[in-house]
This record gives structure tokens, sequence and C-alpha cells, in this order.
């Protein structure tokens, strides 16, 4: 019974109460050339006009929005106008501007304005009673929420549905989908609307008799209520629920205070006239089951005209009914038949199927001769409503399915969205670390060949340092023997001769003269071992010592000390190899010996041959060896190979490999002779040492 006389309070009240897309209007202001279609929108939602001065305002809104406004604005302009004309209300001017706004959202594909259509049509259907349809596009609003993520509408809808499920008896779906809603509600803190939800479940809780479960909803609903700030009549509708609950057990006595409350509140009359005269009715229904009947029938009077002021149809029928209660009590079954067919009256023009049922019971009481009547069309119309209302819950029950279904398939996307961006993420974040690493071992590796080339030229430096030492220690060598040769040979020789013909200067004689003869051949000795000397060391001046080829005869020396494998080498000895400069020099030495190590790892050779030749402005560097040979085409680079590129490339040269498996393999070098500085042909050592320390 609190159901339909709760939730049911007419079309305004609802509107108001259900949509918060409904705001007071603004100020009155002048309409521009930009504002013009706002403003008449605003104008026709203005309640201080007459309806038809709110509904001329909506019509130039109208014709300015489909003849003039831009495609980008029309379809929020039609959004307004539905909402409007719903509120006006005008329910033809309603439907087709609902029409055409969905009709513009979808070729727009404005989810939030199809939604809003969707929201507006409901609370259309809702208004005129027709339960079905206004829990299908509550179901269509819901759905298109739940896709944008958007909680707080989402569990609006929710409320809204459930509220329509409690229209048709559905308590259970009802009670489940406000649990619903409130699972969204707690987390964002709307305690206004964690109000409405806890108020409904109090209410159909009451309505299957679980009052202890009503009493406790109602009051976690004024725990809500006391966390709002601003001014508000919801305590007073909680607390005429609660006196409802208590009615409903026969608990009157109890009741009574309840309403009490209600009607002593301050400028209740003003604020909500509909719960004051509501909560009138209930006091003087109390008062008449206690047996109190002071002030009665004139409370239900009373009532009953404040009612018919806000054109309260639904709380008409009911105080009329109780009014019937009331005569048929005090044996006036004449004025108690009057109130009956007034409270049918009113329950058939407000679509209170329930109350007429009730009423229809009470009448068969009044007229004993028509009971039969009044009966047989009780069964009909009860009969009647339940398979409505059976009908209405089953469709709610598909309508349910299919909106969890969609909800559950969008969160399937949803998922599967996080999903792949979350494998993309990890790909990304993969591809990352594999260019970190791989940029890094290149790092490593390019460090390493650095390291490995500052070693190598450390060698070369350190091997034409000690061919250098050889040569400097030959000359002292050369020099000693020199020395030794004038000291002990020529210095003699002479010394012998200059005492001789010392001594024959005082003699004339034969014998003198022989002796003279002797001493002049001896000094003819000297000057021939003075003249061989002197060729020596003409030769030795002239002689050229290649440095540089030394330090590769030493390689190849090495090679075939530590190997079993031949070697012949020949060069140009006409070309002065220790005049090129140090990078030629040191890179070329690393090139032949990563060679000839090539050689030993892998040809299986037995003979290497190295030639060092010149061609015009190049120098060709060949070296070839008897090995099994390998396919070029095949296999990959090795590291030594790679510097050979990298020395190569260096350089500016070029280089060939040419294999035959079972043939031997041939590498051909070719470097361009670069003109060394004064400081490369005059100091050598000194730029190998400054390769070495780079």
């Amino acid at each position: 019974m609190i159901c339909k006389y709760v939730l049911l309070l007419g079309a305004v009240f609802f509107i108001s109460f259900a949509n918060p897309r409904v705001t007071a209007p603004p100020p009155k202001a002048v309409p521009t050339s930009q504002d013009s279609v706002l403003f008449w929108i605003q104008e026709g939602r203005n309640t201080t006009y007459s309806q038809e001065e709110r509904a001329e305002f909506l019509k130039k809104a109208y014709i300015v929005t489909e003849t003039d406004a831009p495609d980008s604005l029309k379809t929020k302009y039609f959004s307004r106008l539905s909402l409007a004309y719903l509120q006006l209300p005008d329910s033809l001017l309603f439907r087709k501007t609902n029409k055409r706004t969905l009709q513009l959202a979808r070729e727009t594909q404005d989810s939030v304005v199809k939604a809003e259509a969707n929201w507006d049509l409901a609370l259309f259907y809702r208004s005129i009673a027709i339960a079905d349809s206004a829990y299908y596009h509550y179901g269509q609003a819901l759905k298109l929420y739940s896709a944008l993520k958007n909680d707080f509408t989402t569990a609006q809808m929710l409320y809204n549905m459930a509220v329509v499920q409690a229209d048709v008896k559905d308590y259970t779906g009802s009670e489940i989908t406000t649990i619903r809603a409130i699972e969204l509600l707690k987390p964002l803190d709307k305690y206004q609307q964690l109000y409405n939800c806890y108020n409904n479940l109090g209410i159909i809780t009451n309505e299957l008799k679980e009052y202890d479960r009503a009493i406790g909803y109602f009051d976690m609903a004024l725990d809500y209520l006391s966390k709002l700030d601003e001014e508000n009549t919801y305590e007073y509708q909680i607390l005429n629920n609660m006196g409802i609950v208590y009615q409903e057990q026969g608990f009157y006595k109890k009741a009574i205070p309840y309403f009490k409350q209600v009607l002593d509140a301050d400028s209740l009359r003003l604020k909500d006239s509909q719960l004051f005269a509501k909560a009138m009715n209930n006091l003087a229904y109390s008062k008449f089951k206690t047996e109190n009947h002071v002030s009665l029938p004139r409370l239900f009077n009373k009532a009953i005209k404040i009612q018919d002021s806000i054109r309260d149809y639904v709380g008409i029928s009911r105080s009329y009914y109780n009014l019937s209660e009331y005569y048929l009590s005090q044996g006036d079954t004449a004025q108690a038949m009057v109130q009956a067919q007034n409270a049918k009256t009113y329950s058939e023009q407000s679509s209170n199927n329930k109350r007429l049922l009730q009423t229809l019971q009470l009448m068969a009481r009044l007229e004993p001769q028509n009971a039969l009547a009044y009966t047989q069309r009780y069964m009909v119309l009860n009969d009647s409503l339940i398979q409505e209302e059976r009908k209405a819950r089953n469709k709610f029950a598909r309508i349910r399915f299919e909106t969890d279904e969609f909800i559950a398939e969008n969160e399937i996307l949803t998922r599967e969205k996080q999903l792949w961006a979350g494998i993309a993420v990890g790909l990304l974040l993969l591809g990352l670390a594999i260019y970190v690493i791989v940029d890094q071992r290149a790092k490593n590796q390019k460090l390493r060949f650095q390291q490995q080339q500052q070693a190598s030229n450390q060698e070369i430096f350190n091997l034409m340092l000690a061919q250098k030492q050889k040569v400097e220690e030959g000359k002292k060598m050369e020099q000693k023997r020199i020395s030794e040769e004038l000291h002990d040979g020529v210095l003699g020789k002479m010394l012998g001769a200059r005492m001789l013909l010392t001594g024959l200067n005082k003699k004339a004689d034969e014998e003198a003269i022989t002796q003279r003869a002797r001493a002049i051949s001896a000094l003819q000795e000297v000057e021939g071992e003075v003249r061989s000397i002197s060729h020596e060391l003409s030769h030795a001046a002239y002689q050229k010592i290649h440095n540089f080829i030394h330090s590769i005869k030493d390689l190849l020396k090495s090679l075939q000390e530590n190997t079993s494998i031949a070697h012949n080498f020949s060069y140009d000895d006409t070309i002065n190899w220790d005049g090129l400069t140090g990078d030629i020099k040191i890179n070329l030495y690393r090139m032949v010996q990563e060679t000839l190590q090539n050689s030993v790892k892998h040809a299986q050779c037995k003979n290497v041959s190295v030639d060092f030749a010149k061609e015009e402005n190049d120098l060709l560097i060949t070296i070839a060896d008897d090995g099994i040979g390998f396919s070029t085409k095949r296999g990959k680079k090795g590291i030594g190979m790679r510097n050979i590129a990298s020395r190569i490339e260096k350089l500016g040269g070029s280089w060939d490999i040419t294999s035959t498996q079972g043939k031997g393999t041939t590498v051909l070098f070719r470097i361009p002779i670069k003109k060394p500085t004064a400081f490369e042909s005059t100091n050598g050592q000194q730029e190998l040492e400054k390769v070495k320390t780079a």
C-alpha cells in the first residue's frame, strides 16, 4: 500500500525528483543572435509564466533550432527542448522533440545526448503509468552511461529502474537493483542519492511485510540525510514513511507521534503541501483506528481540500477511501458509499489500481445487493493486474538480462582493450630493453675493440722500439769494431812507420833506403786499410735498414716458431717502408697479424706467402695460404674480420677475399699511400707513441 502511495506522487514531483537535469531557470536576459535558442528554452521553463506563454517561448526555440541552428548545436538544443516540453507538460510536442533528439544523437553518435533522451522518455512513460516502456528506456540509458564509465548516472538509472519494478510489485527485483545502485554510489559519497535508495528499500521491504528491515532502512536513510548541508523536507518524508510502517502493522498509537512530528514541522504546509496533506490523512486514519474521533472527519476533509488544490489525485483517492471507512464505522452507509464512489473515481483517474481494488471490496460491503457485481469486477481487474504484473516482471527480467549482458560485453571489451594496451606497452618496453641491450653490447664491443687496438698499438710500438734498439746496438758494435781496427791496426802500423822513418832520417846507406821503402810500403798498407774501412762505412751509410719490414719478418718468424707453417715474404726494396705514416704501419701490421691468425686457426695450411708491393699510389698487400679454403657466400663474419673491415675503412682502402674450397685463400689489401708530414718523416717513433696513447 505504501508503494503506490509514496512512489506515484504525481508527474511533476516525480520528474523534478528523478531527473537532476531539471534546474531552476536563470534570471531573464535579453537574447542575442548567438543565444536566442537558449533564451527561449529558459523562458519556456520559467514557471512564473502561464502554460500558454511557456509554450509560445518553446515554439520559437523549436523553429530557430530546426531552421537556423548549426548541426554541431542542434542535437543539444533539441535535447533541452525535449526536457522543457516534458516539464510543460505537452506530451505531443515532447514525443516529437524527443524523437528528433534521438535521431540527431544517432546521426552524430552523441552517446550522452542519446542517454539523456532515453532518460526523458522513461520519465514520460512512468508519468502516464506505462511501466514496461519506462523500464526499457531506463535500461537503454543505463547501457549508454555504463559504456561511458559514468558510475553516478549509471547508479541513478538503476535507482529509477528499481522504483519502476516496485510499481509492478517486483519487490525482490527492485531490492536487488537498488543494492546495485548503492554499491556504485557509496564510493562517490552521493548522500542525496543514497538517501533515495535506502528510502526505496524501506518502502519495498514494508510492502514485503518485513517491517523491522523497513525501519532499519529508513534509519539508514536518515543517517545519510544528516550528512547533507542544504535544508530540505526529506526528513519528514522518512518520518511519514516510518509512521506508515507502524500503521501497516496495526500499531496506530505508535504511528501517531510520527505524523504529528511531520505536521508540526515549520512551514511544511508551504514547502511541501503534498507531504503535509498526506501526513494529515495518515494522522486522521490512525486516530480513527484508535477510536479517537476528535477532529474527525474534519482532518480528512482538510487533507482532501489541500490535495485537490494541488491535483494530488492519488492522495485524494486514499483520503476518500479512509473517510468512507470512517463513515462505515459510524453506521452512515450512505455517506460511506458517497466517499467510496469518490475514491473509485479518483483511483481510476490516477490509474491507482491497487486503491481501486480496495474500493471495490469496500463497496461490496456497503451494498450487499450489488456485492456480486463488485466482486466480479474486482476479480476481473485483479486477474488482469496479476497478468500484467507478471508480464511486466518477465519483460523486466529480459531487459535486465540484455542490459547485464551488454554491460558484461562492455566489460569484456574494456578488459581486452586493457590487455592489448598492456601487451603493446610490454612489447614497447621489451623493444626498448632489447635496443638498450644491443646498444650497450655494441658500445661494450666498441670499447673492447678500442682496448684491443690500444693493446695492439702498444705491442707494435714495443716491436718497433725493440727493432730500433737492435739497430742502435748494431751501430755501437760496428763503431767499436771500427775503433778497434783503427787503434790496433792503423795506429799501430803508423806509429811503427813513424819511428822507423825517424831513425832512417840519420842514415843514407842502402839498408836505410830499404827500410824507408818498407816504411812507405807499411804506410801504403795503412792507406789501404783506411780506404777499406772508409768503403765499409760508406756502404753501411747507404744501405737501407727497414724497421717496419723487420717487424713483419719478426711476426712471420714468430709464426713459424709457434706452428709448423712455412712462410715466404717478399717486398719491394725500393719503397721507403719506414716513411709510411704511423696510422698505415700500425693498422697494416694488425691486419697482417689477424689474417695470419685466421690461416692458423681455420685454414689448416702448410705454407703462407706474404707480398708487399706498390701500384701507382696504392700499396698492394697480398697474403695467400694453401689451406682448405671456404665458401665466401656462407658463414658469418667474426670479430676479427669486422676489425679488419674497420681498419681498412679507416685507411680509406679496400680489401677482397678469394677462396675456393680445397685450394686455399688469398686476401688482398689495397691501401692508398698518404704522404707523411715532416713530423712523421723525421720522427716516426713519436707518431707511434701518439697513436699508442690515443
